[in-house]
């Protein structure tokens, strides 16, 4: 059993915590309670706001699934996933997948509450802190505003126009703020707190806690979001320059127990499989796993698109079709069953990394052999889920300690959850770099990715000797313009973080989302005929989480809807 210091939180814990929902009073009368002014009511309530990193509060009671740490049902939004298994079962998540969004939807509520209750806790240890008279506890602070820039950074990036909880308004109960607007300057204050209060080194003993790197990585992400090229570069630069961190020899360490907290990790969701009944696993994904397949596992969502298999399409130089991608589909197996003969192909030149993000049909799954197809996937072909199954998330045959499972069967993965990662920092870096004119930097960023993905070990054939398929993979010469440079970061990041809850949140930010995703859901018809018939249009409005009706409501009208909702 793997050991983690993040979720062992006990009922003592949660007896003394406040209220995690965004509407509700806390008990903070139990706060100031002088048994927890101390530094161990100060590590169990920053062990709390830790905890909730995947979503889960105290009275979670069911679809854990809506308010996951790893953001795989946002991916489905994107031209990356489609929801997966059958269009009836999740009603509410095959609405946000076409494009129907009702602001009651349980998914956006769902979200919106599990990182608020990541705010609350960790207001709560600020809040606790501030009442304690001896002592410095300055690095556990720093952790819990870390902590808190994290829940805030994602409720910017999701809804657009979060309220900010100030530690004044959690300690006076005053949680119904309004939402103006962005919050960027309260998440950076708290990022650059945490920078200058944490140490510089990784605490072996307790892997996962924030130290000053991850927060100088976050930081530096936050002015990217903002196009604050200039500024994410130099912090990025540092972290890629005198930071502790590298990328692993082998891609898939990133998704395995012997490479978790290594080098490439810079900010993790602790999860855990714990033998019996996995509390500590993730939760929130325990959907999204093979229909029967190779542990006879449920539930067959969070499928990838023909879209992305296409993209690791490379030419026979071993780049990416950039412009060009998406002209040929991918031999696929879709309308085939598995009784049905089928051949994948292993002539055209692809990216290795598509078979360690991708499960096709022929081709070895994640070491527990031959994906064998319609089998062990759950849609029927009348549903838009496609033939594909996700494989990041996955238990690598063998890694016994990562297999987790819950109270009906379901699983959950003790694979830990990369919120950044040091891959993702080298293309952050690039991208800033394109955009402030240094091209010769993002070429070089842009290879130490791609060098990776040559020389990893391959995806083996099942049935003899050699490669599964084509890989044919090399770095860039050169970069012949800016144009070009954007083109190729941005295309980089698909084929690196794909499956990895980031691509929606890309596609916004670059301010392409509706053209990229509306072409998506007219290419994707040649492999699944009746998607146009049931997509509605992605619009700028999209743009946007709504703001949940439910949040509206219980504010008493202080919190405004985004535009178009």
């Amino acid at each position: 059993m793997k050991k983690r210091f993040i979720y062992y939180v006990t009922l003592f814990v949660t007896a003394f915590s406040c209220s995690d929902d965004f509407t509700q009073l806390p008990a903070v009368g139990a706060l100031s309670d002088q048994a927890l002014q101390n530094e161990v009511g100060v590590d169990l309530l920053l062990t709390g706001a830790y905890s909730t990193l995947d979503g889960i509060r105290n009275n979670q009671n069911a679809d854990e699934w809506t308010v996951t740490g790893d953001n795989w049902w946002l991916d489905v939004i994107s031209d990356d996933a489609h929801k997966g298994s059958t269009d009836g079962d999740q009603a509410n998540l095959f609405e946000i997948e076409r494009f129907s969004w009702e602001t009651a939807n349980t998914y956006f509520f769902g979200k919106w509450v599990g990182l608020y209750a990541g705010v609350n806790r960790a207001n709560a240890v600020i809040d606790l802190i501030s009442k304690i008279t001896e002592g410095d506890f300055t690095a556990k602070e720093a952790e819990a505003r870390f902590l808190k820039a994290h829940y805030n950074f994602e409720l910017q990036k999701i809804y657009g126009a979060p309220a900010f909880i100030s530690v004044e308004n959690y300690s006076n109960t005053e949680f119904n703020q309004p939402n103006p607007g962005p919050i960027w300057d309260e998440i950076e204050a708290d990022f650059q707190f945490a920078i200058n209060n944490l140490p510089t080194t990784i605490n072996a003993s307790e892997p996962g806690r924030a130290n000053a790197w991850a927060a100088k990585a976050y930081l530096g992400k936050t002015h990217l979001y903002q196009g604050e090229w200039a500024q994410a570069l130099t912090i990025l630069k540092d972290v890629i320059d005198n930071g502790p961190y590298a990328l692993h020899a082998n891609f898939v360490e990133n998704f395995n127990e012997s490479g978790e907290n290594g080098v490439e990790s810079i900010f993790a969701i602790q999860f855990a499989a714990d033998g019996g009944l996995s509390f500590n696993g993730n939760r929130g994904a325990t959907l999204n796993f093979p229909n029967g397949g190779p542990i006879n596992s449920c539930c067959g969502f969070y499928q990838p698109t023909q879209d992305l298999v296409n993209a690791f399409q490379t030419d026979a130089n071993g780049l990416p079709l950039l412009d060009t991608f998406n002209q040929t589909d991918f031999k696929n197996d879709y309308g085939v069953t598995s009784q049905e003969p089928f051949t994948p192909d292993t002539t055209t030149p692809v990216d290795p990394r598509l078979d360690f993000t991708v499960g096709r049909r022929g081709i070895d799954y994640n070491g527990w052999g031959e994906m064998i197809g319609k089998d062990w996937i759950r849609a029927d072909f009348a549903d838009i889920s496609g033939p594909y199954l996700s494989t990041k998330n996955f238990y690598q045959a063998g890694d016994d300690g990562n297999r987790g499972t819950g109270d009906w069967g379901q699983q959950r993965a003790g694979i830990n959850y990369n919120i950044i990662r040091f891959a993702d920092v080298l293309l952050m870096a690039a991208e800033a770099a394109v955009e402030t004119g240094d091209l010769a930097l993002a070429l070089e960023y842009v290879n130490r990715i791609r060098n990776r993905a040559k020389t990893m070990p391959k995806v083996q054939a099942v049935n003899g000797p050699g490669d599964a398929a084509n890989y044919v993979i090399e770095p860039y010469a050169s970069f012949a313009d800016q144009a070009f440079a954007r083109k190729a970061v941005r295309f980089e990041r698909r084929l690196e973080l794909g499956m990895e809850g980031h691509r929606l949140f890309d596609l916004r930010r670059w301010g392409v989302a509706e053209q990229v995703i509306n072409t998506y859901i007219a290419n994707e018809a040649r492999t699944i005929p009746n998607i146009t018939a049931k997509f509605l249009q992605y619009q700028s409005r999209h743009d946007r989480i709504p703001i949940p009706l439910n949040a509206i409501d219980l504010s008493g009208g202080v919190l405004q809807q985004n535009p178009g909702f």
